[in-house]
């Protein structure tokens, strides 16, 4: 679905992407993962075009999306949830998610929210709250159903559960799993918390210093007896 071939990215003249060539497949979690640092976010905000591109290709679905600017990337089928200020907090949450479905007409756009509403029926109740003043849960899954509005064939969070309480981050992990499961939405997931997003995903990316170090199935990084113990901290 997503191939990146000899990428080579940053912002300006600090390159922090260093010939990555990889594939995500359809229907698949892949965790990215790696040191603070290493890249990660910088790798999706470039799928979105949000960085500079000094050279390699990015394709979706066979198509160059490289040049592409980030309105004309989602207009694609991709959503991508940053890490933080993913939700308008001086609007409510039925005026975020109308704002999440600006393409469509009037009718369309209710339509949609009635079957997003039934994936995230916990919003129900506060359509008419401002967002500001839910709890960063409550605002997750916001973001999460503004991403589904659209109805996007590939969904890239970034650290999705940052800052929650265990409890929260794990119905947030669980839920992202749900949808790929219910809908077959392919998830790109980038997660601190290493060991967590690899019992999750499916795929496994290892990025360390901009360049990709793993590739392949994320329970072979998560029992990797010298990648995860000494890059990811993980404890066999």
């Amino acid at each position: 679905m997503l191939k990146i071939k000899e990428l080579n990215a940053g912002y300006g003249k600090f390159q922090v992407l260093f010939d990555i060539t990889t594939y995500i497949k359809k229907g698949k979690i892949v965790a990215i993962v790696g040191p603070n640092g290493s890249g990660k976010s910088t790798l999706v905000k470039t799928v979105m075009g949000l960085t500079q591109v000094y050279s390699g290709k990015i394709f979706f679905k066979d198509e160059d999306i490289t040049k592409l600017t980030i309105h004309l990337v989602t207009r694609r089928g991709i959503s991508y949830l940053p890490q933080t200020e993913n939700v308008f907090g001086n609007l409510t949450v039925k005026e975020n998610l109308m704002l999440a479905s600006y393409t469509m007409n009037k009718d369309e756009s209710k339509e949609r929210a009635e079957e997003v509403l039934g994936d995230f029926p916990i919003l129900s109740k506060f359509m008419n709250k401002k967002c500001g003043l839910l709890s960063g849960g409550e605002r997750q899954m916001i973001a999460m159903a503004m991403a589904m509005m659209r109805k996007p064939e590939i969904i890239l969070f970034d650290e999705p559960v940052a800052s929650l309480a265990p409890k929260i981050a794990t119905e947030i992990l669980n839920k992202i799993q749900e949808l790929r499961n219910r809908y077959g939405t392919t998830v790109v997931l980038i997660e601190q918390a290493a060991k967590r997003a690899l019992q999750l995903a499916d795929d496994a990316i290892l990025l360390i210093s901009g360049r990709v170090a793993y590739e392949g199935d994320a329970k072979g990084l998560l029992t990797h007896a010298k990648l995860g113990k000494v890059y990811l901290g993980i404890k066999s």
